[in-house]
């Protein structure tokens, strides 16, 4: 593991707030994985593990006026945000406390409040959407830039080259991230992508590109930092591609025997996780210290299951509200 040691006290803190984030994402995971798998979460349920890295550097550039529009794998993404566990998980549980008032499911977090412009459950359509949002900010004169998550399947969606196109025209504030996993639900990079490196799509429409390994939480930071600046400063979007390997299966209901044990766990040695509680014990932060941290966020999540058992169902009068726009 090749460990890069943080130089001093500001970015040892800094990545061991990385890490907290991170191992929360985890644990958020873990513990909705049980839930599903004994009838507590119904529909779909796509798990963030091992991708954490890239949500939690990615929205670390962000200021809280900036959005971020993600994908049905978002979780990670709402978290890394800073929104509550608690209403998180009802939401999954589909309650009435849940961030969505328990309409909306796993791939549908929302919160405008947050800028966190929701997970969105159809493969790349929400690309153009965010491609909207930054238009507005730049209609509106506000000092925001939007980010939108997709994963590698979603580039060869009509939407994506649309969004990107009018992002390219319009010079919006926008930066396009492709979580490439490699795996497009079952199906490996090689047999959907003609060319593997989604970030040269960015030549046709003139926009500036980089692509960068997703391990390790600080660097995506450094790389998504420069694109959001340069967007900020009105000149024109960005298309990143980060590698980066979902440890799970597309979603709960896939066994993902489409891959290889000894892929999987090749792709384990490189867990952000590890690497950032690595390089913080050779910066010099205790392993007991990092336990507790962990037991800490456990018990957090142990709450917000609770919170979710225990919460009520949502009311039948909500039940054909928020179908149709209504009069505030």
């Amino acid at each position: 593991m090749v460990s890069s040691i943080p130089k001093d006290s500001q970015s040892v803190s800094e990545l061991k707030e990385f890490y907290r984030q991170m191992v929360l994402i985890r644990k958020f995971e873990e513990a909705a994985a049980k839930a599903y798998s004994v009838g507590k979460i119904g529909g779909f349920l796509h798990l963030y593990i091992g991708q954490e890295a890239v949500g939690v550097g990615s929205i670390a550039a962000l200021t809280p006026k900036d959005y971020i529009v993600s994908t049905y794998r978002d979780h990670g993404h709402a978290l890394a945000r800073g929104l509550n566990p608690k209403p998180l998980m009802a939401e999954l549980f589909g309650k009435g406390t849940g961030i969505s008032k328990g309409n909306g499911g796993s791939m549908h977090f929302f919160d405008r409040n947050a800028h966190f412009m929701g997970g969105h459950g159809i493969v790349g359509g929400h690309i153009s959407l965010a491609a909207g949002i930054a238009f507005a900010s730049k209609f509106k004169k506000e000092d925001s830039v939007t980010i939108c998550f997709f994963g590698e399947g979603a580039a060869n969606i009509g939407s994506f080259h649309e969004g990107l196109n009018l992002a390219a025209i319009w010079k919006l504030p926008v930066v396009f991230i492709c979580e490439n996993n490699h795996y497009a639900m079952g199906t490996p990079e090689y047999r959907a992508l003609a060319v593997k490196d989604v970030s040269v799509r960015a030549h046709a429409y003139d926009m500036a590109r980089d692509h960068i390994e997703g391990d390790e939480v600080r660097k995506v930071r450094d790389h998504v930092q420069v694109a959001v600046e340069r967007a900020r400063r009105g000149e024109g979007p960005t298309l990143i591609e980060v590698s980066t390997y979902r440890f799970r299966g597309h979603s709960m209901s896939d066994p993902a025997k489409y891959r290889t044990k000894e892929e999987l766990e090749a792709y384990k040695k490189k867990d952000p996780l590890m690497r950032a509680r690595h390089e913080l014990e050779l910066g010099g932060i205790k392993t007991e210290e990092l336990d507790k941290m962990d037991l800490e966020i456990q018990t957090q999540i142990e709450e917000a299951y609770e919170y979710a058992e225990t919460s009520p169902e949502p009311p039948l009068s909500q039940l054909h509200k928020h179908v149709y726009a209504e009069d505030k």
